[in-house]
């Protein structure tokens, strides 16, 4: 690239910093993605559970045993 004019090259070092620019955000663009995937699964398994310690709750301050489930 040395033996092109000075805005040639300078025209396409840009042009490669630009490209690997874009692979960079495209990289950080599915990590994003990844992680906000686990962040929502997550936060409907901790609903979940925290439904189910108030129903837990629920029952214990009831002071009543739980019923034996239906197939006895």
């Amino acid at each position: 690239m040395s033996d092109l004019p000075p805005d040639t090259d300078r025209i396409a070092r840009l042009e490669i910093r630009l490209t690997e620019q874009e692979a960079v955000i495209e990289d950080l663009n599915a990590a994003i993605t990844a992680q906000w995937k686990v962040i929502d699964r997550l936060t409907r398994q901790l609903g979940r559970l925290q439904e189910q310690v108030e129903d837990s709750a629920f029952r214990g301050a009831s002071g009543a045993p739980e019923p034996p489930p239906p197939h006895y």
